[in-house]
């Protein structure tokens, strides 16, 4: 007897949930720590330096960053009770952070004094996120995708800097823009990188970065530009202690400052939870935003007890998830335990230490640009007919782009304010929250723009006192012929969003009968007609046709074109309805004519509407793009009237 196959232990579960191989594991974790060291490792150097530690004492800060940030990720990727949004996100010490805790290890006098007073400012901000965080995602309602789309995007292009300052060799003295070499180690980097994924499938598409990063490396080692002396000089055994510079000392001011650094880091956290849940698929709501900051409080008290910082979800590794489209969760949980490793092991940390700059920069800016994207593909959702919108991500994108690439701007505003003009990110974030709250949810609200320029709108409130006269004369455009949908339409009043005044004219099309759905059909012209080419049949027409150059075929392909449409018309009894806005050449318009030949009657009725609907979605956003083509609607009806 044939035994029956056991189903699979990841079956039903959602990618996010899936549990890899072992050693898939551990390489896809591997490439996330490699992707993520230099930005984990240089929050602690930044802050040693300018406090005045010791080289032993910044070794130990690393140590004790890497440790906590394994926990950190393990925390948020695996989650226990109401704590980790259980997504693929790695968490890093926050750069928001840094100046502030400068200004507070300074103040009470640098050195280890001053780092006492930083870890008592970190434990109780910690503390204060963990408790906070249900009451800051009952504020999911200011990040709608024009908000979310902004905060991804700008965290994308604000980190892009970052790539190219490591591309050009690093901060300080090692960087040279103009040099040949880290020119070729950054983007042969990032050449290897693209190459693998055009090339290869499968793992080898999802390990680029990781492949990228490991031949870079043995490039540069060997033409001499990648040094691993500081392996022999650690230790193998480095055990991070809890409070090993001391007691933790306690500053009202600067606790305060601590508490404003990681609300502001909140929201980021909340940009990189809706980025990741855009990638991965999963629907982001309050308690998924609630667990994610219960995490980084937790994080950051932990942070606090082990010597390090504040902990953040960290966008450079939302690109690496996009890139590679690894969506496990437990690859996020490897790199995490991996990290711990790193962090009880300092000859490993060195190892991985001696990656050049030019080639992390190489790989960086793939995986920055990347998070980019992510923002570009939630800002699509966005209705950008509306110009509040507009006005929204064009003013957030640009301060943010101003202080990112002025980091000098900071010093000229007070003190307290240097910490929102110290970033991009911070910037740009909190202007996108507030215009959304000044734009959408204060004062009266008439709706978003249907159509017109800035001044001179026409908004949704108009069109929902329209009488059925003047819709129909405005909206009528938007199919061929009959009129009926559009009369349909006027009937689903009032219209939420222009998203649901267009649903309303694709539900009236599909609800027409069968004769009325084939006296519309039958009311398309020809495809390449000279109907269409003299303007006979309609602007619209001569305006979706003109798109693919159907109005001034040469000889040859007119004739093409009309035997197909002419065999299709006497095969079923009318036109061949093709979006050719769809198509991206004349020829799969010729391809698809021919094909469609093959088919029956009722599934050619049915194609035609489909096909009418994407026409109509066509000259919809035409329409919108207009001056005003309501007002001009109406100073016709009424002059026919």
């Amino acid at each position: 007897m044939k035994a029956i196959p056991r189903p699979s232990r990841n079956a039903g579960r959602h990618p996010v949930d899936e549990v890899l191989p072992a050693g898939k594991l551990v390489v896809y974790g591997t490439q996330h720590v490699l992707a993520f060291y230099a930005g984990a490792v240089i929050v602690p150097i930044l802050l040693a330096n300018s406090i005045g530690l010791s080289t032993q004492q910044l070794v130990h800060l690393i140590n004790a960053d890497l440790f906590t940030c394994g926990i950190a990720s393990i925390i948020q990727s695996v989650g226990f009770w109401k704590v980790g949004v259980r997504l693929p996100l790695l968490q890093g010490v926050t750069f928001t952070a840094v100046s502030p805790m400068i200004a507070i290890g300074l103040a009470a006098g640098g050195g280890t004094d001053g780092l006492l007073v930083i870890y008592g400012a970190v434990l109780v901000a910690g503390l204060a996120t963990f408790f906070i965080a249900p009451y800051f995602s009952r504020l999911i309602r200011f990040f709608p995708p024009v908000v979310t789309g902004s905060v991804i995007t700008i965290i994308g292009l604000a980190l892009l800097p970052v790539a190219a300052g490591d591309a050009t060799g690093g901060a300080g003295p090692t960087s040279d823009p103009t040099s040949g070499k880290n020119l070729a180690y950054a983007l042969g980097t990032l050449a290897l990188i693209v190459l693998i994924q055009r090339v290869f499938k499968g793992f080898m598409a999802t390990i680029a970065v990781l492949a990228g990063l490991v031949a870079g490396t043995l490039v540069a080692w060997a033409f001499g530009d990648a040094h691993f002396g500081a392996v022999s000089d650690s230790g193998w055994v480095g055990v991070t202690t809890p409070f090993y510079f001391g007691w933790p000392q306690f500053s009202v001011a600067a606790i305060i400052s601590m508490i404003v650094v990681m609300l502001i880091t909140a929201v980021e956290t909340t940009g990189d939870v809706f980025a990741t849940g855009e990638i991965v698929e999963k629907r982001i709501g309050r308690e998924d935003i609630a667990r994610a900051l219960r995490a980084d409080g937790l994080a950051t008290t932990i942070g606090g007890v082990f010597n390090s910082f504040p902990y953040t979800c960290f966008a450079e590794n939302v690109g690496l998830v996009r890139l590679t489209r690894v969506r496990s969760r437990w690859v996020v949980a490897a790199a995490g335990a991996i990290m711990i490793l790193l962090g009880l092991v300092p000859k490993a940390g060195a190892i991985v230490a001696g990656i050049p700059h030019p080639v992390l920069g190489g790989a960086a800016l793939a995986m920055f640009a990347t998070v980019a994207v992510v923002g570009f593909q939630t800002l699509a959702k966005v209705d950008f007919h509306d110009h509040r919108n507009v006005v929204i991500v064009a003013t957030s994108v640009g301060l943010a782009m101003y202080v990112t690439a002025q980091p000098e701007v900071a010093q000229a505003v007070p003190g307290w304010a240097e910490i929102i003009f110290g970033s991009g990110i911070t910037l740009g974030s909190l202007t996108a929250i507030g215009l959304n709250i000044l734009f959408h949810h204060v004062g009266k609200d008439y709706g978003p723009a249907v159509a017109g320029q800035p001044g001179d709108t026409v908004r949704l409130d108009q069109v929902n006192k329209m009488s059925r006269e003047e819709f129909v004369e405005t909206f009528a455009g938007l199919f061929q012929g009959p009129r009926w949908m559009v009369e349909r339409a006027w009937n689903m009043r009032p219209f939420a969003d222009t998203h649901a005044l267009r649903r309303s004219f694709q539900e009236a099309l599909f609800s027409g009968s069968h004769d009325e759905q084939r006296q519309l059909i039958e009311a398309y012209p020809q495809l390449g007609s000279q109907f269409v080419a003299d303007g006979l049949s309609g602007e619209a027409s001569l305006r979706d046709q003109a798109a693919r150059g159907l109005t001034f075929l040469a000889e040859p392909e007119r004739d093409e074109l009309e035997t197909i449409t002419a065999a299709y018309r006497e095969r079923f009894g009318f036109p061949l309805v093709i979006s050719v806005r769809d198509a991206d050449s004349f020829d799969r318009i010729v391809e698809q004519g021919r094909e469609r030949l093959g088919n029956c009657e009722n599934q050619e009725h049915a194609a035609a509407l489909l096909e009418i609907a994407k026409i109509a979605g066509y000259r919809y956003d035409d329409f919108l793009q207009e001056a005003n083509p309501i007002h001009s609607a109406r100073t016709r009806w009424s002059s026919n009237r």
